[in-house]
């Protein structure tokens, strides 16, 4: 029986078309990309007997396998010297001046194209064209090539003949993955309460092609009840693959755990786990240039071989297995992981893989994402993400260190970054003598326009040294924030507004997003389904309209907790923590803590709202503890603001069950202690949470808060209250993991007697005791 391979014209290409070393490439993807206001500018100069996105098909048996592969040619022109098919290529750069400029992969979509066309009409030859349009001066290169249908044919079988390993792989693999989920059983004996219910919620969402919210409480497995229903639908042809997306590296681990143990169950999946670049080159310093790093020059003749090695002996390809595989065929690990993930059944990864302009996988076709499933883990933290994804800065400082250093060598930058540091010059001065002085800001809700005019300047200036081989790491960072603000700066409405600051002698400015929500609709357009979940997607109206949902069409469901009331002794002890107040009592709160040690053995965690106030207190604590290590009962460790990995798992190891001594942990409300940690059983016997989280009041909190005012909602809450009590639910989610589990949490800050904040906690916080410590 012979096996059918569907496929795109440009997902064949991608494949069996890789070469050149992997700047070159980026640089390729960055200037020579497909724009659809180029190409409708271009068609539209098309005569009457023209046609436009034209679609073709053809057919092609090779070996045990039949190749079915289509696409849209951009034109098929009527032309003096016959039928002619059209490609065509948008770029910001320089436009290839000769043939021998031009990219072969371009010309072998082309070919593929014009083979189609060829074949059904039964021609013997056609021409073949490249059409280069300048995105910003408009200005088009034409290249022609006549092609006999017998070459053209070649050429196709000579592709598909490329890409025939990597096929006959995945067909042999997608079958033994089949096989393996309709044997895959529940990876334990029974559903806990409320994983059930979540299952089979996500499951029919994936059915059903829709979106679903879903706030699970901690402890109920929400890992495995997401992504066991999303492999069956696999299984079941409902999906072809699924990302599960995660801020934070715990996160990550679990998904892996997950995988792992439905891998012992008998699962074959393929799964990808993408790390950040920085984090995985195999380098000293992250330059990816072929004079720098023997891994990546001459990536792309060895990438298929090592892709086809992986995939054909693991199923779990972890950070530590890439990296394997990368020393072994001497390849960039960063890059590999890219294009392994493109194979993958699944994809474990950052949210800005699949939401962030700069960093998405855009090689992920309409087709594909049409099969594709996103679950997207602690989706809380989308919404701060997605602002920091879709808002651009850039400040003054940098154009005038590139301004100087161009000066002799580099006279077209030169003259772009000065015109663009005098722009920040007269906003400087601008600002000086608004009135605005003592805040140092100004704020507007339009585009700077002659700002973007300039950046497009100096941005082709940089390119065309970036051509010529120049690799000046100053030069690369201000064209990449340069390029990220142009790209800002082309999704900027009125969600948006513009301001600039004041810092000493320096300014920047910032295209700063407001409501992230459409964005985050229009970069998860496509995809089959969507499952957003959290244990605190709380208020769930909030989090629907920040997060782009849709009350009427969007499915939600929340699981209740399965833990009883008896398991948690929650204290609230009315003591104010605002900011005015903190230095006036902050020896109370450090006797609440030395009480609460002094009086409870086990290891405890207490969560502050800022580093410079947990530091504060942690010193008047250590004045109430007995000087001597004999007589003290009781330990400290703090968080630091930046911590090694190795000094992370030290912290966390210090909670043991077994300790002598009462451990007392301090940490940061929305840290990397505060969220996705397991401390289970005697690990954790008591949290504290000093205040209700709410972010320090600042200029963009502030701005925030206007905007949403101005729409008719809460502000206030929407800026600061919602997000600050997020960060509460999520630290005192520390404590209560499982069955087993006891403990007490203590509530430190009188909102939490206030109606507006006691309305926002979990129904099984509801057992209070309430102490006035004023």
């Amino acid at each position: 029986m012979t096996n059918t391979v569907q496929l795109s014209v440009r997902a064949l290409v991608e494949y069996a078309y890789r070469s050149g070393d992997i700047d070159t490439a980026f640089r390729s993807a960055v200037a020579l990309t497909e724009g659809t206001k180029a190409h409708q500018q271009i068609q539209r100069q098309y005569g009457e007997q023209d046609a436009k996105e034209v679609y073709v098909s053809a057919e092609m048996a090779f070996r045990d396998l039949l190749f079915v592969i289509d696409g849209r040619c951009d034109g098929l022109l009527q032309t003096d010297g016959g039928l002619t098919v059209d490609e065509i290529k948008s770029t910001s750069g320089r436009l290839p001046a000769l043939m021998e400029e031009t990219h072969f992969v371009h010309w072998a979509q082309a070919y593929c194209y014009a083979y189609m066309v060829a074949k059904e009409r039964e021609l013997a030859s056609i021409n073949v064209q490249l059409t280069y349009m300048h995105i910003d001066t408009g200005e088009c290169r034409r290249f022609v090539r006549t092609m006999t249908v017998t070459e053209l044919e070649q050429f196709l079988l000579d592709t598909v003949s490329s890409y025939y390993p990597y096929a006959a792989m995945k067909i042999l693999q997608a079958a033994k993955r089949d096989a393996s989920i309709k044997k895959l059983a529940f990876p334990f004996s029974s559903y806990r309460a409320g994983q059930r219910k979540l299952a089979a919620s996500v499951y029919q969402t994936i059915v059903d092609g829709r979106k679903l919210f879903a706030k699970a409480p901690t402890g109920i497995g929400k890992t495995m009840s997401t992504l066991f229903p999303a492999v069956k639908a696999i299984g079941e042809e409902r999906l072809e693959r699924l990302f599960y997306l995660t801020a934070r590296t715990t996160t990550r681990t679990a998904a892996e755990d997950a995988l792992k143990m439905l891998g012992d169950g008998g699962l074959h999946l393929h799964a990808v786990t993408l790390t950040a670049k920085e984090k995985v080159c195999l380098k000293d310093e992250v330059r990816c240039s072929p004079e720098y790093c023997e891994f990546a020059k001459g990536y792309y003749d060895r990438v298929n071989g090592a892709i086809l090695d992986m995939l054909g002996s693991e199923t779990s390809m972890t950070r530590e297995v890439i990296e394997r595989y990368a020393y072994k065929h001497h390849v960039c690990p960063f890059e590999f992981s890219l294009d392994a993930a493109y194979a993958a059944d699944a994809v474990i990864c950052d949210y800005n893989y699949i939401f962030d302009p700069r960093v998405n996988l855009k090689r992920l076709f309409e087709e594909q994402k049409r099969k594709t499933a996103l679950l997207v883990d602690e989706a809380h933290n989308l919404v701060d993400r997605a602002r920091e994804m879709y808002s651009a800065e850039l400040k003054k400082a940098d154009f005038l260190e590139l301004q100087r250093a161009s000066k002799t060598i580099r006279p077209l930058v030169y003259q772009s970054a000065k015109a663009v540091n005098q722009y920040f010059i007269a906003l400087r001065k601008s600002i000086e003598e608004s009135g605005k002085e003592a805040t140092g800001t100004n704020m507007e809700r339009y585009l700077p326009e002659q700002l973007i005019e300039q950046l497009e300047s100096l941005v082709q200036a940089a390119e065309e040294q970036l051509a010529q081989g120049d690799q000046d790491p100053l030069l690369l960072d201000v064209y990449f924030g340069c390029q990220h603000f142009l790209r800002i700066a082309k999704l900027y409405d009125e969600r948006y507004v513009t301001y600039a600051e004041k810092e000493r002698n320096d300014v920047r400015i910032k295209l700063f997003c407001l409501d992230p929500s459409y964005l985050l609709r229009q970069f998860a357009k496509g995809y089959k389904a969507q499952i957003l979940f959290s244990a605190t997607l709380s208020p769930l109206h909030y989090f629907m309209d920040m997060l782009g949902g849709d009350a009427e069409t969007d499915y939600s469901v929340a699981i209740p907790s399965p833990f009883s009331s008896e398991q948690l002794d929650v204290r609230i002890e009315k003591l104010s923590t605002r900011y005015q107040d903190r230095v006036r009592t902050m020896d109370r709160v450090a006797g609440l803590l030395h009480s609460m040690a002094e009086r409870r053995r086990g290891n405890n965690f207490v969560f502050f709202p800022s580093y410079a106030y947990m530091n504060g207190v942690y010193e008047r604590l250590m004045e109430l503890s007995p000087s001597s290590e004999e007589t003290t009962t009781y330990t400290t460790i703090v968080q630091k603001p930046s911590m090694s990995e190795e000094e992370r798992d030290a912290y966390l190891a210090a909670f043991a069950p077994d300790n002598k001594k009462t451990l007392v942990g301090f940490a940061v409300m929305g840290g990397i202690f505060s969220e996705g940690i397991d401390l289970v059983g005697d690990r954790l016997t008591g949290v504290a949470v000093v205040g209700v989280g709410l972010p320090q009041v600042g200029l963009e909190r502030n701005i925030i808060k206007d905007y949403f005012d101005r729409q008719g909602k809460n502000g206030f809450e929407y800026a600061y209250v919602f997000p600050g009590m997020n960060k509460v639910l999520q630290a005192g989610g520390r404590l209560i993991r499982s069955e087993s589990d006891r403990g007490m949490l203590m509530l430190i800050d009188d909102r939490y007697a206030q109606p507006q904040y006691a309305r926002l906690l979990p129904r099984e916080w509801s057992r209070q005791e309430t102490n006035k410590s004023e």
